[in-house]
């Protein structure tokens, strides 16, 4: 793991030192990569998955609170049956880390789909960025 990674897992709180992009992620945002390796952790890209004893759901394994979120803020009214379709799904998380978190990086964003509004700074959430971070560095070999 690089140590500019190392750096950004170590912040709890406020915006990342060093950001996940100068860890070598290269994508406008990096957001496409994120939502991939979320899918990835969440369910193994496996829409059809129920999880947290049946109160998370689909791919990225969405409650239904943080559906009730991501759908006001993009302002849609699509019901949380459709946390399953892969698509929708995806525009909701990424509307939810958007808008809960600006001016955050990549992996303290995940850290908030892990943790809520401001799993950025629980310890808790630490973790699941490093799976997260994992898998990001996984994918960015790839791409080599």
């Amino acid at each position: 793991m690089s140590s500019a990674l190392l750096v950004c897992l170590m912040v709890t709180a406020g915006p990342c030192v060093a950001g996940i992009e100068n860890a070598g992620y290269v994508d406008p945002g990096g957001m496409n990569l994120l939502l991939d390796a979320i899918a990835k952790v969440e369910s193994r890209n496996n829409s059809s998955v129920t999880g947290d004893g049946g109160r998370a759901a689909g791919p990225y394994q969405i409650h239904r609170a943080y559906w009730a979120d991501g759908t006001k803020f993009l302002g849609v009214n699509w019901s949380y049956e459709q946390a399953s379709d892969p698509a929708k799904a995806r525009e909701v998380v990424k509307a939810y880390l958007l808008h809960y978190g600006q001016g955050c990086s990549l992996l303290e964003r995940a850290r908030i789909h892990n943790g809520g509004p401001t799993g950025h700074r629980k310890p808790s959430t630490l973790d699941y960025a490093r799976r997260i971070a994992l898998v990001l560095e996984t994918m960015n070999a790839g791409r080599l």
